[in-house]
C-alpha cells in the first residue's frame, strides 16, 4: 500500500485541534486539507469521531535486547509500543554486553532494522573507561549518550569526576543523564537492611532512593552543564524540588528556547508512572512498580505535572523497563527495577485529560512536538506535508480495560492491570504503514533509523 487517505479526522496538531483530511503518498504526508475525499488513494480510511495525533516519541525505553531476551526483545516492545501509539523510541544502552563500543550500539541497530515494527534509535552509553568510543559518535545518527550518574539495572555507573567533567565538556552531541546520588543511595540502603531485615515497610523503595538523592544528583548535573556548556536532558523527574531546577522554555524555529531566546541548554523529561502512581500504591502493587528512581509521597506527582504546564519540564516518557513476573514476585531486596509501560503512556495522559487536568494539544506537545524538537529529530513529531506519516487515531469514547491478555510485552503483565482507560488506540501509522489496526499487527513493513539535524 503506497497510499492511505484519512477522511474526518479531529487533528490535534501545533496546538490546534481542526477537522481534515490527510493523503500519504509513499510514507510521508502528501496534503492536509478540508475537502479531500476525491483523491486518488490505495485504502481510504474514515476517521470520523476519532483524534488523530502525531505518533508518541518515546525518549527512553529499555527493550532488554541483546542479552536480557527473557525479559523483552526489540520485536516485542517495539509490537507493544505501537498498539499504544509510540511509533518512535530511544533505548538505553543497558542491555547485556553495555552498548559501550559504537560496533555494540550498531549491533542493536541492525537487530532493529530487522525486527522493530517502530522506528528507533540508541543511546551511545558512557562508563568510567570508554570516552574515546563515546567521542565517535555520530550525532546524526544516534539520538544521544547516556550517563548513569546513579547505579541502576545494570552496572554502568559513572562516578569519576575527571571522566564526569570531559564527557560533559566534549560530548558530540546530547546528554542524557539518570540522576541519582550514589553516596546517598548506599547509605540509606544499608541503613534500612540492618534496621528492617526482610521485614522491609511498604514503602521502603521511597525511603533509600529518597528525594535528597535526586536533588542532589539532579543539581550536580546542572553544575556540569553549565560549567561546561552541555546540552543536558534530565531524565525521569521524580520529585517536586527537581523540577525548580529547570528554566521555563518555548519551542521556535525547531528548538527550545528562553525566555531572552537563547537555546534552552539544560531540559528535562517526566515518565507517566510518577505522573500516575504514589507511594501509597506500595501497599497494592509492591515491586511491581518498584523502579529508580523511585515513585515517591503523592505530592510530588502533582508539582511534576505542574511543572510540564508551566514548560519547565519539556517532555513525557516512559522508561519502559520490563522484568518477568516471577523476578517481580522476589523478596523486595532481590527484586528488578522497572516496570513495562510503553503500551499505556498514551492512555495515562488522555485520562489526565478527561479529568481536565491537561489539553489534547499540550499532550502532543509533550509527547510528540517537543520530544523531535528537543533532540533535533529530522521530519518527525509533527503532522506537516512532507513530513514521515507518524500517526495514531484515538477514540475517545472507547475504553481499553488492561487485561494480562492484552498486554503485548514479552512479560505479560502491567502495572495497570485492572484499570480501565477512557480511550482506545485504534490505529497507528508508522512512516505512512499502517502498522496497527483494530488489535491486529502487520509487519510486513519495518520501522526506520530516526535521523537527527544537528
Amino acid at each position: 500500500m503506497n497510499s492511505l487517505l484519512i477522511l474526518n479526522a479531529r487533528l490535534v496538531n501545533e496546538g490546534t485541534i481542526r477537522e481534515v483530511d490527510v493523503l500519504i503518498q509513499n510514507g510521508r504526508i502528501a496534503c492536509i486539507g478540508a475537502d479531500l475525499q476525491h483523491q486518488a488513494a490505495d485504502r481510504v480510511l474514515d476517521a470520523a469521531g476519532k483524534y488523530l495525533l502525531p505518533g508518541l516519541i518515546d525518549d527512553q525505553v529499555h527493550f532488554r535486547e541483546p542479552g536480557l531476551t527473557h525479559k523483552a526483545t526489540i520485536a516485542t516492545e517495539a509490537r507493544a509500543a505501537v498498539a499504544g501509539g509510540v511509533t518512535s523510541f530511544m533505548e538505553m544502552p543497558n542491555t547485556v554486553p553495555n552498548a559501550l563500543t559504537q560496533a555494540l550500539l550498531e549491533d542493536k541497530y541492525q537487530i532493529a532494522a530487522a525486527t522493530s515494527l517502530a522506528n528507533y534509535s540508541f543511546f551511545m552509553g558512557a562508563s568510567n573507561d570508554n570516552y574515546e568510543e563515546v567521542m565517535r559518535t555520530d550525532p546524526q545518527r544516534v539520538c544521544g549518550i547516556k550517563i548513569f550518574m546513579g547505579s541502576s539495572t545494570g552496572n554502568m555507573l559513572v562516578d569519576a569526576p575527571d571522566v564526569l567533567a570531559r564527557l560533559f565538556a566534549n560530548a558530540p552531541c546530547l546528554v542524557a543523564t539518570h540522576c541519582e546520588d550514589e553516596a546517598t543511595v548506599r547509605q540509606r540502603l544499608e541503613y534500612y537492611r540492618e534496621k528492617y531485615g526482610d521485614q522491609v515497610p511498604y514503602d521502603i523503595h521511597a525511603l533509600i532512593r529518597n528525594e535528597e538523592a535526586c536533588v542532589k544528583s539532579s543539581t550536580f548535573a546542572r553544575e556540569l552543564a553549565r560549567r561546561h556548556d552541555t546540552r543536558l536532558h534530565i531524565l525521569h523527574i521524580s520529585t517536586g524540588e527537581e523540577t525548580e531546577l529547570f528554566e521555563v522554555g518555548y519551542r521556535q524555529g525547531g528548538q527550545i528556547r528562553l525566555a531572552d531566546g537563547s537555546p534552552k541548554r539544560i531540559t528535562a523529561e517526566a515518565c507517566v508512572h510518577h505522573l500516575w502512581f504514589d507511594a501509597e500504591d506500595y501497599r497494592q502493587l509492591g515491586n511491581r512498580i518498584k523502579c529508580n528512581p523511585a515513585i515517591k509521597a503523592e505530592h510530588h506527582k502533582e508539582k511534576i505535572l505542574q511543572a510540564l504546564l508551566e514548560d519547565r519540564i519539556d517532555v513525557i516518557a516512559t522508561d519502559h523497563a520490563p522484568h518477568t513476573a516471577d523476578e517481580k514476585a522476589q523478596p523486595y531486596w532481590q527484586a528488578p527495577s522497572g516496570l513495562p509501560l510503553v503500551q499505556h503512556s498514551l492512555n495515562v495522559m488522555l485520562e489526565f485529560h478527561r479529568q481536565g487536568r491537561i489539553s489534547l494539544e499540550r499532550i502532543v506537545d509533550k509527547t510528540s512536538h517537543a520530544v523531535a524538537d528537543c533532540f533535533q529529530i529530522a521530519e518527525r513529531g509533527y503532522v506537516r506535508e512532507g513530513y514521515w506519516a507518524d500517526l495514531v487515531l484515538v477514540d475517545l469514547d472507547q475504553a481499553t480495560l488492561v487485561t494480562p491478555e492484552s498486554v503485548w510485552s514479552k512479560c505479560g503483565w502491567s502495572p495497570f492491570e485492572g484499570t480501565t482507560f477512557g480511550s482506545c488506540v485504534t490505529h497507528t501509522l508508522v512512516s505512512g504503514h499502517l502498522a496497527y489496526e483494530a488489535g491486529h499487527f502487520d509487519e510486513a513493513v519495518q520501522g526506520q533509523r530516526l535521523a537527527f539535524s544537528r
